[in-house]
């Protein structure tokens, strides 16, 4: 690691600092390590803003910066720059587990300070970091007089100055279905209230993202419309209206702007990691990626039921069907919903009656855990809560001491509550609501995950909160959802359309890894006869809106250290030769290349296995059919690879032939280029093999 604190340092990283005449405007500047991003800090009029250029243009416009709190002076106006320390830092650090091994961490620094001229003397620092990629920004307040310990944030000032005329990909914040909705392409100016990570395009051609990082001890920060192109920090408020509860000194999470002349170079940016603390669970060999088959999709496609009032899935007997089929195919756990008491009757609204240490009757977790044990295949755990966290985290140690004692070490969470409707009893006891991204269960969040590392358990929350790169200082947060998954094929309408998985990684995907339960190969579920005439039945409009191919694509193009093959045991029976990938594709890798693709069009991904010389790729496309030449330049050179390759075959349709698939072989080097037909809905899935 190199750091560099001096101040002929600074003028390098500043380029020009102006602290001469109290009237004249102070002006800091910080240039990325190529210089092609360039962001100025000014304290003009006595509001403090920022702007940022990249290869010349304006990439964010000046923007204001601040605080205003509930029972103090805020950081508004009157302030002026009183002083600035730089750095710089270009080290190299390795994952435990990850879509790259090793991470290069090369940024300049400045930690700008701003005091004000008026009431109490007051300080904030704003420390921005400028990477090649992008550029990160957080508020930082020192501890002081003119603060007592405790402050209420009421607002965020924080502005994202964009040209009106770019374009937009988002998806709505603060409504009832947290970040379950597809994704829209508009005009910026028709973004009224969005969750982040949100992407646009602007007129001259560069990609952005807008997203925060390290997201602790604070409120969720979704972007408000105020006046066209101009967004604000619009942060999820607790019920009684505050926004964030904290201490002086107290650290806000960073905000950030990736920026890129393409959208591939969105996806290789590993800037988020970056302004993340590093591992602070010491070691952490216990937290295993892997790939697991589960008791899910049969309760989604209503083959089975979560409760057992109907054909109920979570029983011994099922459990262990599809730990002997794990066993046989080579994954490493099953996971199983429905297993505890609460999964009865209205379940979505009853979240006080779950109880995490108590199975159904039918359900017999100590011969399960011996059946598994025997036949080396973990139970994966499942905590539904309802979004009921006050009973969660009452019964937090024991519901993690079964596991333990179970061989469980990892859980999968789930939040299922309309947005807004997060329980938590406050200390009278009175029954308060919260949102889904807001401070008390960001919080909550955390505390789950700490407890679960005294176990040695991972967790994977479903309906959570956005991943900020919290995976780097917890690396036992191992994925989440937090976006439209596989479940929507299989009861909504719309059903998740073609172009879906061509928008997610250059969206939701840059925030982290997402447990997107792919690999789905009964097509049509709802086409067939329901296994007892009462059980009800999905409209056959419900469906996977991909040909297989596509299928095995998104293994490789929708990154997470675990991956569910979410289909039904037999459905793979019924097809070795593709569900081959699926039991091949790893979930850990060396190093992760997004080598091509336009937002909402394709996406071209390679990723190459971590411990071993095999590479991967995956190729998908929207409803529209296209013929994609792939050079594979990212293999040894010199070295002889077979290519396996599974792709559409000819005529294939998501929607008339989704199961016309060509399997073939060919041998490559990395001087030569595959040419890959992708059908309507299509993709192509390819395993690179070092010649023998």
């Amino acid at each position: 690691m190199t750091v560099r604190r001096a101040f002929h340092v600074c003028l390098a990283i500043l380029g020009f600092a102006a602290f001469a005449a109290a009237a004249r405007a102070e002006t800091v500047t910080v240039s990325s390590p190529n210089d092609e991003i360039v962001v100025t800090l000014t304290d003009e009029g006595g509001f403090a803003r920022y702007s940022a250029t990249f290869r010349g243009e304006e990439a964010v416009g000046a923007s204001r910066l601040g605080l205003l709190f509930e029972d103090h002076f805020g950081f508004d106006r009157g302030l002026e720059i009183s002083g600035v320390e730089c750095a710089s830092r270009d080290e190299t650090w390795e994952q435990h587990w990850g879509e790259d091994r090793l991470i290069r961490d090369h940024h300049n620094e400045a930690a700008v300070t701003f005091t004000a001229t008026e009431g109490p003397r007051r300080r904030v620092i704003v420390r921005v970091r400028v990477f090649d990629d992008g550029f990160g920004f957080r508020y930082e307040t020192p501890k002081q007089a003119a603060f007592r310990k405790d402050v209420a944030i009421i607002d965020e000032l924080t502005e994202f100055a964009f040209d009106a005329a770019s374009t937009a990909w988002w998806i709505p914040s603060r409504e009832w279905n947290r970040y379950e909705y597809l994704y829209r392409e508009t005009p910026a100016t028709e973004v009224y209230l969005a969750h982040t990570p949100m992407t646009l395009k602007t007129p001259a051609g560069a990609y952005l993202s807008v997203h925060e990082a390290a997201l602790v001890d604070y409120s969720g920060m979704s972007l408000k419309q105020a006046r066209e192109g101009r967004f604000k920090a619009d942060l999820a408020p607790w019920s009684d209206g505050a926004l964030v509860k904290t201490k002086v000194p107290f650290k806000t999470p960073w905000r950030t702007v990736q920026i890129s002349p393409d959208p591939a170079g969105l996806m290789n940016s590993r800037m988020i990691l970056n302004l993340n603390e590093p591992n602070a669970l010491g070691d952490v060999s216990w937290v295993e990626p892997g790939k697991y088959v589960g008791i899910w999709w049969a309760m989604h496609i209503r083959d089975r039921s979560w409760g057992t009032d109907m054909i109920h899935g979570a029983t011994t007997e099922e459990t262990k069907r599809y730990m002997d089929f794990a066993a046989e195919h080579g994954f490493d756990g099953v996971l199983v919903e429905g297993w505890n008491i609460g999964w009865d009757g209205d379940w979505y609204n009853n979240g006080d009656l779950f109880r995490f240490a108590e199975p159904y009757p039918d359900f017999d977790i100590a011969e399960i855990a011996r059946h598994g044990e025997q036949i080396g295949v973990r139970l994966i755990g499942h905590h539904e809560t309802s979004g009921d966290v006050t009973n969660y985290e009452a019964q937090l140690d024991d519901a993690f001491d079964l596991y333990e004692k179970s061989g469980v070490r990892q859980v999968k969470t789930g939040y299922v509550a309309d947005g807004g409707l997060i329980e938590r009893l406050d200390e009278r006891g009175i029954k308060k609501y919260e949102w889904h991204d807001g401070q008390f269960t960001n919080d909550h969040h955390l505390r789950v995950i700490r407890k679960a590392a005294e176990h040695k358990m991972s967790i994977n929350p479903h309906e959570p909160v956005k991943d900020t790169g919290l995976r780097r200082t917890y690396p036992n947060w191992i994925s989440r959802e937090g976006a439209r998954g596989q479940e929507y094929n299989a009861w909504a309408l719309p059903p998740n359309p073609p172009e879906h998985t061509a928008i997610i990684p250059f969206t939701r995907m840059l925030s982290g890894p997402m447990d997107f339960t792919p690999g789905v190969f009964d097509l049509r579920p709802n086409e067939r006869e329901p296994l007892r005439p009462d059980m009800p039945r999905s409209d056959t409009r419900s469906r996977v809106e991909t040909t297989l191919a596509k299928q095995l694509s998104l293994y490789v193009v929708l990154y997470s250290p675990i991956q569910m093959a979410a289909d039904l045991p037999e459905n793979y029976e019924a097809r070795p030769d593709a569900f081959q990938f699926i039991k091949d594709v790893p979930t850990d890798w060396e190093k992760s290349v997004a080598l091509d693709g336009e937002i909402g069009d394709y996406v071209v991904v390679a990723r190459k296995e971590r411990g071993g010389n095999d590479w991967y790729l995956g190729a998908l496309t929207d409803e529209e059919a296209r013929e994609i030449t792939v050079p594979v330049d990212f293999l040894e050179p010199g070295a002889a690879y077979t290519a396996e390759i599974y792709r559409d075959g000819e005529g294939a349709h998501y929607n008339t032939a989704p199961y016309e698939i060509v399997i073939e072989e060919t041998s490559v080097t990395a001087a030569d280029e595959i040419v890959l037909p992708l059908g309507p809905g299509g993709g192509a899935a390819i395993r690179f093999v070092v010649a023998e």
